[in-house]
């Protein structure tokens, strides 16, 4: 175990919207209970629509009995958060749910264990509210144990798991004690993916334990949280579009969910519980059973569901597989029958190729022939040339002959003569 900066105050940043009752009851709660760790109290007034809510805030702001933020238009639990969150860079921080309840040391219990090993970022206390810190009933929404206050409980997980911790993947953010070290190391909440709420947490523990941090269950230490108050109606759908963003943005975060809740490490730790309970009372030890009772119930109850589910799914892909079976003896009709008519196809290409040789040969003799006769013509043609160059040759004498017979015939010689010829 590491030393904490004892020294330094722990802020406990409670984001206020609404419930008047709720909120008075989670600050008189933190007021009620001396703690050995220095704090300061920090509301946080989210634009609250309830005059009165505002009113209370006022009045413990003026009794000095915590520090009063005020944001002038609402904007949402995360950038509330990220508000408390910067305000004393150098301070440990609790976010607490104003539809919460403390008891005793609670924050004590939370420090010590957030300084038992070096690279523990940040402590969930068991709740009856809490998803995978929820007790008696894992992953579920619980009242107290019936015939027990929030002291009684609380008591029983001291004595059943004095200084005890366990690894979980997340924290859960209705009281989330950070470590500033780690939230240095990490950065604020991420208020563009989770506008107004819910997943903000498991994106920041997500990242976390991408850079070496890790996240505990303080197992001796237990916060009563209602659930729900500031995001009423629109919690289930904060819910889904949490889901699908932590999912874009971290595609194992289910995987270590359902790992974690599959395994339920912290069993032992809620077993050890039931004991002290048991030890109580009779009746408490009666309920005790009934909640195993119950908890077998419903483990039975998922179990046949889960196994209807497994014969639905066997007889979809049973039917599925018969279609596909079908089908793959169609197909491989179907590629018989074209195997076949490739086959002709091919006998067919094959004979059209033979006769495009043939044809082929043909031209190439044919070219042969056209040449050679190209050649004679052309040999034709020089004759040609030469014989009418040897009738011009004959045309020129004979018109050189017969020009000297005109002039012979013209001559006088030629005339005196004439009656020589005649006679």
């Amino acid at each position: 175990m590491i030393e904490p900066h004892s020294e330094a105050p722990v802020d406990i940043v409670i984001p206020v919207y609404q419930g008047l009752a709720v909120t008075r009851r989670c600050l008189e709660s933190v007021f009620g209970h001396r703690q050995q760790r220095p704090h300061e109290v920090i509301a946080i007034d989210d634009a609250s629509p309830e005059p009165e809510l505002v009113d209370y805030l006022n009045e413990l702001a003026e009794a000095g009995r915590l520090t009063l933020l005020r944001n002038p238009v609402n904007q949402g639990f995360v950038v509330t958060a990220n508000r408390g969150l910067a305000l004393h860079p150098d301070r440990d921080v609790v976010l607490l749910n104003s539809d919460t309840e403390v008891n005793g040391d609670w924050l004590d219990r939370l420090a010590r264990c957030a300084y038992a090993a070096a690279t523990i970022g940040t402590v969930t206390p068991f709740s009856n509210n809490a998803t995978i810190c929820s007790y008696p009933h894992f992953c579920e929404f619980n009242e107290l144990p019936p015939g027990l206050s929030l002291a009684a409980t609380d008591a029983l997980f001291q004595r059943a798991n004095a200084g005890r911790w366990l690894e979980i993947p997340t924290a859960v953010g209705f009281c989330m004690y950070i470590r500033r070290d780690c939230q240095r190391a990490v950065g604020g909440f991420d208020e563009h993916a989770f506008g107004s709420g819910y997943g903000e947490e498991n994106d920041f523990c997500m990242r976390a334990a991408k850079v070496g941090w890790r996240h505990a269950l303080c197992a001796d230490t237990y916060v009563y949280h209602i659930g729900g108050v500031s995001f009423g109606e629109r919690q289930a759908q904060l819910r889904t579009q949490a889901r699908e963003t932590l999912t874009a943005l971290h595609p194992d975060y289910d995987d270590r969910i359902q790992a974690f809740t599959r395994e339920d490490p912290a069993r032992p730790l809620r077993v050890a519980v039931d004991w002290e309970r048991a030890l109580l009372a009779p009746e408490q030890a009666l309920y005790v059973l009934r909640e195993r009772e119950e908890t077998l119930a419903r483990l039975r109850r998922e179990r046949d569901e889960a196994l209807a589910r497994t014969q639905q799914t066997t007889a979809t892909l049973e039917h599925a597989f018969r279609a596909a079976e079908a089908l793959l003896f169609r197909t491989r009709d179907e590629l018989r029958q074209r195997d076949q008519v490739l086959a002709e196809a091919q006998r067919y290409v094959r004979e059209r190729e033979a006769d495009v040789a043939l044809l082929t040969d043909q031209v190439r003799s044919t070219q042969d022939d056209l040449a050679q006769a190209m050649r004679q013509l052309e040999d034709f043609h020089e004759r040609n040339r030469e014989l009418t160059a040897e009738l011009e040759t004959l045309r020129a004498r004979n018109l050189d002959l017969a020009a000297q017979l005109d002039k012979i015939h013209s001559s006088r010689t030629w005339r005196y003569t004439e009656f020589l010829r005649k006679s």
